[in-house]
């Protein structure tokens, strides 16, 4: 049975939702694939979606020079009160930190995240996390403050201390990567290459060894994370038995 449509928000011609995008649709979603940066347009509201999803890319939030760039953070800002929940990954939860009144920033030593780091449930976000999850997929080179009013769920132990919050009801920024396969691992270190070499990176087969040990449980974090997010929508009335095309 059709659920509804989720609004994917991407940031290159050959970017997916991936793991996220695929959990959605075996419940049932369809997908809507959007990518301002090739100048697609973005519906006025989300209103007729279940959710929206807005991914990583290579920009910053802080690129307003860049029309697609622009283009969201006014469409995040005048959506941000929305029914429909929102998740934002990496530059997406970085382009949510920013309309939300924080600064989006690099490291000052200059590290990065890349690879398998660890990551800490706060008190406010344990139920979150209801198995445990000590490592998750990172890859960025900007971090953020924490906005004001937003709850803390979960803290870094490395360089970049703000990984995972929630604004209101339903606004989520998460600094990881829960939609990453093992397929998109691979493609990013070797079209990334060139970030391997900076401080904090994981090398190429590291990264790909501890996928075996650590994406188990990343992908059951995912998964009851997709859950969460359809139950919320669920009892904000934003599930829609019909296509938002």
């Amino acid at each position: 049975m059709h659920r509804g449509s989720i609004l994917c928000i991407v940031h290159q011609r050959f970017s997916y939702p991936g793991r996220l995008g695929r959990l959605f649709m075996e419940q049932g979603f369809l997908l809507d694939v959007r990518c301002p940066q090739l100048g697609q347009t973005l519906p006025e509201t989300p209103d007729a979606y279940a959710a929206t999803l807005m991914f990583g890319g290579p920009m910053s939030a802080n690129d307003e020079h860049l029309p697609g760039i622009a283009k969201e953070l006014r469409w995040l800002e005048q959506n941000l009160h929305s029914t429909t929940p929102f998740v934002g990954v990496c530059l997406g939860a970085q382009i949510l930190a920013r309309v939300l009144g924080a600064e989006v920033m690099l490291h000052p030593e200059g590290y990065v995240e890349i690879g398998y780091c660890p990551i800490e449930p706060r008190a406010e976000g344990r139920q979150y996390f209801p198995a445990p999850l000590s490592h998750v997929f990172q890859w960025h080179k900007e971090g953020f403050d924490a906005p004001a009013g937003v709850v803390s769920l979960a803290k870094g132990n490395g360089a970049f201390e703000n990984q995972f919050f929630r604004y209101g009801q339903s606004a989520y920024g998460i600094q990881f990567h829960p939609e990453v396969t093992l397929q998109m691992l691979k493609r990013w270190t070797i079209g990334g290459a060139h970030m391997l070499d900076m401080p904090g990176a994981m090398p190429r087969d590291e990264q790909i060894a501890n996928h075996a040990i650590y994406d188990p449980p990343f992908g059951d974090w995912a998964a009851s994370f997709v859950d969460g997010v359809i139950a919320k929508a669920e009892a904000l009335g934003a599930c829609k038995q019909r296509n938002a095309a």
